[in-house]
């Protein structure tokens, strides 16, 4: 039997990285077997589901490369897939369970239901449905249906069995049917419940494994029973542990950023959240941690998911995503990078020469950053320089004035000092006109034209400020002062001028 596996998101909200994870096993485990990957949006709460949080999930989905061969945007021959526009086949399932007596109309109030819920805990017994519409007569559901009331419909869960559930990641787990309860399979206003809908989306869908999360296993004995009454056989099961937050609680939005658009919107690269949430629960075997996306697809195997919780560790995945923003090709990176140029202020427009000089200067940061959203802050002295400050700077510098001299007099007669070797060949001629050398030479030069103390590279950062500075205006970048500019502004304030 082939595989295929389904990712079932319920669209009221944003899509959260536990779920991206689930969302990525099933991916993995229907590319490294060949099989396919079906997208279902399970949309029947009417009230909380919107097509803008699908349109977002979808977004997030495609922008980690977990494409879909079925779904509703790209349709297939399982449809429809989302839930709210398959109500007639919950209505014919439902229909053949009435018939071969395995599901009842059910009369009773939410007060009736939560006093028989109440009296439940009172006398320390889980608390499951009474079975009180489960004996009514055929002339006494007519009269009531006639008087104008809307029964639900509830599953008869046999008594006194043991469902055995083969779970490929915990193994098997046993549940009574005696603590189960009749479940409601379809509300009183006809639409279906999660664990009749699923099924019937299951079957029909032909899906061979489920892979999902621990919190759907406690429903997995209600949706066999069904499977059964159905005549279907229940796919296969895995039900992968939680993601928890640094305390070992369930991660949540006090654990900061949760969800796959607060990632993007930080600066994270897809194949490094990607490869995180790949290695949260499951191992590619060895000791590796950077690994493709192909190559854990070609690796992944259920049998070695983890059954313990899985920590998210934010520092793991900085780690990770300052490895593929090493690796990832300049251009990428700047367009990538761009939008918090434009929100900082540096970039007004991505024109063509916006995105080439972000590429150029892109080694200043990368490598000592994590995220894409810091590269500004990291570059900030190109554009917010401080002439104040850099020239206290130097005149801590016991030759520091005259430093900042010989450098200004060799920058201003030669070319603009845009690439390494360039500012090498200055630097020669300012060790020999100052008779400076190492930090007495390079030091004062590194406050005057950046007003840090530490910082990049000279060899980057000086070719950095002059292609900046010949930028011209309709390149849509924030003006960068030039080195001359900067080293005479600052002789300038100190006196040397």
């Amino acid at each position: 039997m082939s595989v295929r596996v389904r990712f079932a998101p319920s669209p009221t909200g944003q899509l959260h990285v536990g779920n991206a994870r689930t969302a990525l096993f099933n991916w993995l485990l229907a590319r490294g077997s060949g099989g396919t990957f079906v997208l279902r949006i399970e949309d029947t709460d009417a009230e909380r589901s919107t097509r803008e949080s699908e349109r977002t999930m979808i977004d997030d989905l495609r922008w980690l490369g977990l494409t879909w061969d079925e779904g509703p945007d790209v349709g297939g021959p399982h449809g429809p897939y989302r839930q709210s526009e398959r109500q007639s086949h919950y209505d014919t399932a439902a229909d053949r369970l009435v018939a071969a007596g395995r599901a009842y109309p059910c009369f009773c109030t939410p007060a009736m239901l939560d006093a028989d819920r109440q009296a439940a805990l009172a006398a320390g017994l889980p608390p499951k449905y009474s079975g009180r519409c489960r004996e009514l007569g055929a002339d006494e559901i007519a009269r009531r249906r006639a008087a104008g009331e809307r029964p639900a419909l509830r599953f008869a869960v046999p008594a006194s069995r043991e469902v055995v559930v083969h779970d490929l990641v915990r193994g098997d787990v046993s549940f009574s049917t005696d603590v189960i309860g009749d479940p409601i399979i379809v509300r009183s206003d006809g639409s279906p419940a999660y664990n009749f809908a699923v099924v019937v989306d299951d079957t029909e869908m032909e899906i061979s494994q489920v892979v999902r999360g621990e919190d759907h296993l406690s429903n997995t004995p209600r949706q066999v029973l069904i499977y059964e009454a159905l005549g279907r056989t229940p796919p296969l099961f895995a039900h992968l542990a939680l993601v928890l937050g640094p305390d070992h609680a369930p991660l949540s939005k006090r654990h900061g950023a949760t969800s796959v658009a607060e990632f993007r919107a930080r600066g994270y690269l897809p194949e490094a959240l990607v490869n995180y949430l790949g290695l949260l629960g499951w191992s590619p075997g060895g000791d590796e941690e950077i690994v493709s996306t192909e190559e854990m697809a070609r690796r992944f195997d259920v049998s070695r998911v983890g059954h313990s919780a899985a920590v998210f560790d934010v520092d793991k995945l900085a780690w990770i995503n300052r490895h593929y923003m090493k690796a990832a090709e300049p251009a990428r990176i700047a367009r990538a990078a761009l939008p918090f140029f434009e929100r900082d202020g540096r970039v007004r427009a991505a024109t063509a020469a916006a995105l080439d000089y972000v590429a150029s200067i892109l080694p200043l940061a990368v490598g000592s950053v994590d995220r894409l959203d810091e590269i500004p802050a990291r570059v900030a002295f190109l554009f917010a320089w401080d002439a104040a400050r850099a020239a206290a700077l130097v005149g801590e510098e016991s030759e520091g004035g005259r430093a900042v001299a010989a450098w200004a007099d060799v920058i201003e007669t030669r070319e603009p000092l845009i690439d390494r070797e360039r500012f090498r060949a200055a630097a020669a001629a300012a060790r020999e006109r100052s008779g400076l050398k190492g930090r007495a030479l390079f030091h004062p030069l590194r406050v005057a034209l950046t007003a840090e103390a530490s910082g990049p590279e000279l060899d980057l950062a000086v070719p950095a400020i002059e292609r900046g500075a010949a930028l011209a205006p309709d390149a849509d970048v924030a003006p960068v002062p030039s080195c001359l500019a900067r080293l005479r502004a600052v002789a300038g304030m100190t006196g040397k001028a």
